[in-house]
């Protein structure tokens, strides 16, 4: 398993955020419906992000409010959404 599969199984498809827990199954294509939800743009994994079009979706409506983080104590300082979103794959966008 190449370093950036392995990188996207722990990130969140809407936001781009690593996340500290696996949130996609080894073959990338199965959520682990964990029930987790991200720090930073709120997506529940598995859920709100189980097709292609609810990614976009809710990627779409969380910069539309200007990407605020749903727990804001866990923004790090030198948080920048581009740098993050930048870390999605490009077949997500």
């Amino acid at each position: 398993m190449t370093n950036s599969l392995v990188d996207s199984l722990f990130r969140c498809r809407v936001c781009g955020f690593k996340n500290d827990v696996m949130v996609w199954g080894p073959n990338g294509d199965d959520p682990l419906y964990s029930f987790e939800i991200c720090p930073c743009c709120g997506t529940e994994f598995g859920y709100e992000d189980c097709t292609l079009k609810a990614t976009r979706i809710n990627r779409a409506r969380w910069l539309e409010k200007g990407a605020p983080w749903f727990e804001v104590e866990k923004r790090p300082d030198d948080w920048d959404v581009n740098e993050q979103l930048s870390k999605i794959p490009a077949e997500l966008l």
